[in-house]
């Protein structure tokens, strides 16, 4: 008689894999939101969403060359708020910074003196800087800068190539603009920063985008994404300028994740910064509905204020989830409430995503 054979044993249970979320984002505004996102996916009850991997696209067009140092605004909002050294109340450079350096350069007369770089802040731009003239991509550099802040995501620039947007100015009445006659070419930096988008700008273009070549892990970021978020940044500086680099608006149409965005604007106003003047370059009004008509080749869902609920047309193919949310992030209870609706919006959304063409 033979033995009947013992049933084998059973597998131990695989660890549950992770949602993937790719997030493209700008500066301030973005990296709150991270961190929002990164709040809620920790103190979520499903395993696959505490086990999240969060993968982020940076805006570079930002960056600029300030006495011989390469800085990249963006990529270091997000390091510096999600890795714990940002200034909270200012929302951008590191806390509890100096400024001996920058005050020893202006007391040389060394311009600009509108852009101040903080001591520590200084350290990251001199780090990075260097690298780049041994020969290292941008990208290869701001993953050893993150071996330092630990930021919790995998951020990639969204392009090694050099990109840096510059705006044309109107001419305008000097004594009105504080002896700023307009009529020019400025980089970005200058036209915010000094001028604080007073001066109406005829034109923004990033120089270098249409050349420039995705990062590399930037379109499979995009195309392996389980839910791709827009976080509420500049939809023309910062969202706007990453879709400008060849491959990724073509990857977001072909993904098969959902695409879900948070309104920049409430009630026709930038939560923060001056999107307005931005969307004003491009004719574009400053509402809700017209930053969602940027994205409509691939955008499903997105969260406004309820002031600003409004039926989705044509434009969208009849596939935009409008979804009305407190869109103030004042505080991170907020944050992480405002992320978590958009990452509940994308989940739900994800049969939908797998039918665009």
């Amino acid at each position: 008689m033979t033995e009947a054979a013992s049933p084998a044993p059973a597998a131990p249970p695989s660890p549950p894999a992770g949602l993937r979320v790719t997030a493209l984002a700008g500066g301030v505004g973005g990296a709150r939101f991270l961190r929002g996102l990164l709040a809620a996916l920790r103190s979520a009850s499903a395993p696959d969403l505490r086990a999240a991997e969060v993968t982020v696209v940076g805006n570079t067009a930002d960056d600029i060359t300030l006495h011989g140092l390469r800085v990249c605004p963006d990529l270091d909002s997000v390091m510096y708020t999600l890795g714990g050294g940002i200034d909270d109340e200012r929302g951008w450079g590191r806390s509890d910074e100096t400024s001996g350096v920058a005050d020893e350069l202006a007391a040389y007369g060394q311009q600009p003196t509108w852009f101040t770089l903080g001591d520590k802040d200084i350290a990251t731009h001199l780090v990075r800087t260097r690298l780049l003239r041994e020969g290292l991509p941008l990208s290869e550099v701001t993953a050893r800068l993150c071996e330092r802040w630990r930021p919790g995501v995998r951020l990639l620039p969204m392009t090694d190539d050099v990109v840096e947007t510059h705006v044309d100015l109107a001419p305008v009445d000097p004594a009105a603009h504080a002896g700023e006659a307009g009529g020019r070419r400025v980089h970005f930096q200058e036209w915010w920063v000094r001028l604080h988008a007073k001066v109406p700008a005829l034109r923004i273009e990033p120089l270098g985008a249409a050349a420039a070549r995705p990062a590399p892990g930037v379109l499979e970021a995009l195309s392996d994404a389980d839910v791709v978020v827009l976080p509420p940044s500049n939809p023309v500086v910062s969202i706007g300028t990453i879709l400008q680099v060849p491959g990724v608006r073509d990857a977001l149409r072909a993904t098969t994740a959902p695409v879900v965005g948070v309104s920049p604007v409430i009630g026709g106003a930038p939560v923060r910064g001056m999107a307005d003047a931005c969307l004003a370059a491009l004719g574009v009004p400053s509402t809700a509905e017209a930053v969602a008509g940027l994205y409509a080749d691939f955008l499903d869902g997105w969260l406004v204020a309820e002031a600003d609920a409004f039926e989705p047309g044509g434009a969208h193919g009849g596939r935009l989830r409008v979804l009305p949310r407190p869109l103030l992030m004042s505080g991170p209870d907020a944050t992480a409430a405002l992320a978590r609706a958009a990452l509940d919006l994308g989940l739900a959304l994800s049969p939908a995503g797998a039918s665009r063409t």
